[in-house]
């Protein structure tokens, strides 16, 4: 009788169910749901980064209403993604992925809450949800805090110092509660520093504020914390990045939270969907993780850097408005919509006899959610690591609720079909609810399915009237003059800083044209996290752009051997700045000028004298189309007819010789 109900209610008028399964299931299980014996772990919440770095950087340019809308699809309750977490990037004016984010000390007498985005969207989240839980995590650091050294805990206090600062200006400035803070994003960590952030945070009064440690692998983090039981005490969540599932017996031996605090990066096609499927079930299964926080939160960033489009949803193109709401956001909803933290894992195995996983959570009053996955091996692959080999087949599984669920009498059910064979994948439905017959119903699964089964009625699969415009290519003709009295953000729109920060400023000292200019304003090497270029650069455009004329004017400050560029076909950015090449026009101080083939400005084209010098306005053009180049300053040919080969198309770029001050004003693209 249970099976036949269980048959009839997927198959009725609510939603046209998923297709059955051809043949009879090859696999039948069963598996009993039951709190009589106590719960397993504490549930903490499904999150996403933004951030390491910089990859919700074109969101905030975003016009109305469509900044909003990409907004509730990632934060409002019951109506996309959800998200329980919101973890971002304590900016460190250093390249952390895809570009760089601003600190809020750039220098050691210099504090300001209002740079960069991240503060912008904690705001929007908790606007949207008040309960959201906020972590801060750094990637890296002012120079002025290694005092010359790449490395944060020379000067212990002083670092905890800067972090406590950070979380002190979330409240004073922004009225935001930081939850949880973490030591330095996939690095070291140092014992004594930690323990030094405790005492800083609780001298403060951020009792409240929960350490996580140490962001990169179980060990030595776990080992060290069961030797040394003052860093035990002081550390509460031990969070690892990509474990592939699988924890370690010195992590579990800790008796701590454990969180995949970074996982997915993955591409977000219903393969990625399959991957995040996969892993927020199977984390807590096979590895006792009580959160999952994927990298990134919205692919807002220029695709052709690393990692493009390895976020829950893509909003790449404030230009046009369009935004695509990809199938990870669903997958989420199916946790999301239907738990939240503080509610409790049941102790079960979690394995489907047939391949796959489930879990089932409760919030300890009478409320039930159990969330299936059968995905499959190829179809759940991310990007790291290596997925070992395994089978999963259509199955019938019969469930036995036991215990306080026994008097459950129906279950709402949501489904995920994908469909890799046509393309043709059905997201986060609402099938008919299931009848549950003394404590019994029973599920035909088939492979790379995800299913919902819940006592609660609040899930909602959400849109808006309009779909967002259709995509567009970024304006062939583009135009900033930097001509705003209080902007809403530091940093000039669709301007990717990918070494260096490059804010608006007010040239109060200048009488005439040059008030309102975009600046470079860091002057020492960062504490870095990978490998930033020697040179600071922003890129900005169509990285399919082949022939354009770029035109700023630029200003020196650094005398001397202080210099500028402007560049065009710029091939590469993120974690690989250093490497990258392009067609870049540069004036110095001392009056000379270089046209190179890279950043770095070693493969030199053409040199010569210019007469431009430091501490005052000048105006570069540079001119590319087919395989030749030629330079204008002020409007008058300096070099011309340059052979150019490689590469054959890119971005357009503005940027200093070093870490040094300077000034452009009046940028135009075409």
């Amino acid at each position: 009788a249970a099976l036949l109900w269980g048959m009839i209610l997927l198959g009725c008028s609510c939603g046209s169910g998923p297709p059955r399964v051809g043949a009879a299931p090859l696999v039948a299980a069963t598996y009993v749901l039951d709190d009589t014996d106590g719960l397993g772990r504490e549930f903490d919440g499904i999150g996403a980064v933004s951030g390491g770095g910089a990859t919700s950087r074109l969101l905030v340019n975003y016009p109305e209403p469509y900044r909003s809308q990409i907004l509730d699809y990632l934060f409002k309750p019951n109506f996309g993604a959800s998200l329980h977490i919101l973890k971002v990037e304590i900016g460190g004016d250093a390249q952390s992925t895809d570009g760089t984010e601003p600190s809020h000390m750039h220098y050691e007498n210099d504090e300001n809450y209002f740079r960069g985005y991240e503060w912008w969207l904690m705001k929007e989240a908790k606007k949207r949800n008040p309960k959201i839980k906020l972590i801060g995590l750094p990637w890296a650091f002012p120079g002025w805090i290694g005092k010359g050294e790449n490395w944060p805990y020379d000067y212990p206090d002083v670092t905890a110092y800067y972090i406590v600062s950070w979380i002190l200006g979330a409240k004073q400035y922004h009225d935001l509660d930081i939850d949880y803070i973490g030591i330095w994003n996939e690095r070291a960590f140092s014992s004594k520093y930690i323990k030094l952030l405790r005492y800083t945070l609780d001298k403060h009064g951020l009792e409240q504020v929960r350490i996580i440690a140490s962001d990169r692998l179980w060990e030595p983090i776990s080992f060290v914390m069961l030797i040394d039981s003052e860093l035990h005490g002081v550390v509460d969540v031990i969070g690892a990045h990509y474990p592939g599932t699988k924890t370690v017996q010195n992590a579990l031996l800790t008796g701590k939270k454990l969180w995949s605090s970074e996982d997915y990066s993955t591409f977000n096609d219903d393969v990625g969907a399959g991957c995040w499927a996969r892993i927020l079930n199977q984390n807590y299964v096979n590895g006792n993780m009580t959160s999952t926080i994927a990298w990134n939160l919205v692919a807002s960033y220029y695709e052709e850097l690393p990692f493009g489009r390895c976020g829950l949803m893509t909003a790449q193109e404030p230009w046009s408005g369009h935004y695509n709401v990809d199938s990870p956001i669903w997958i989420t909803a199916h946790t999301t919509q239907f738990t939240q933290p503080g509610w409790s894992y049941l102790q079960v195995d979690g394995h489907l006899g047939g391949g796959g996983s489930f879990v089932a959570l409760t919030d300890g009053l009478g409320n039930l959610t159990i969330i299936i996955e059968t995905m499959t091996h190829n179809h759940s692959k991310c990007i790291r690591p290596l997925l070992p080999n395994f089978t999963v087949v259509p199955q019938r599984a019969t469930f036995y609720l036991t215990g306080s669920f026994y008097m459950v009498e129906t279950l709402q059910v949501w489904h995920s079909r994908l469909d890799f064979e046509y393309g043709n994948s059905s997201l986060f439905q609402k099938l008919c609810p299931v009848k549950v017959w003394k404590g019994r119903f029973s599920l035909d699964l088939n492979v790379d399915e995800v299913y919902t089964l819940t006592t609660l009625k609040t899930g909602r699969k959400c849109g808006f009237p309009e779909p967002p415009p259709p995509p567009q290519p970024f304006p062939s003709n583009y135009k900033d003059d930097f001509n705003i009295r209080n902007p809403p953000f530091s940093e000039a729109p669709n301007f990717a800083d990918q070494t260096g920060v490059f804010e608006y400023f007010v040239n109060a000292s200048d009488p005439g044209d040059h008030v309102f200019t975009l600046r470079q304003v860091v002057v020492q090497r960062p504490i870095t996290w990978v490998s930033d270029a020697d040179q600071t650069i922003s890129v900005i455009g169509n990285f399919k752009w082949v022939n354009m004329t770029v035109t700023c004017d630029i200003y020196i400050e650094k005398p001397r051997d202080g210099g500028v560029f402007i560049a065009g076909r710029v091939d590469n950015g993120g974690i690989y700045v250093r490497r990258t090449k392009g067609v870049f026009f540069w004036v110095f101080a001392d009056g000379t000028y270089r046209v190179t083939s890279d950043l770095a400005g070693q493969e030199i084209l053409m040199k010569g004298l210019s007469g431009v010098r430091d501490n005052a306005w000048h105006t570069l053009t540079l001119n590319i189309q087919g395989n030749s180049a030629s330079g204008l300053l002020n409007g008058y040919p300096l070099w011309e007819n340059v052979t150019v080969s490689k590469p054959g198309n890119g971005w357009a770029a503005l940027g200093t010789r070093s870490f040094e001050f300077a000034q452009f004003d009046n940028f135009h693209v075409e």
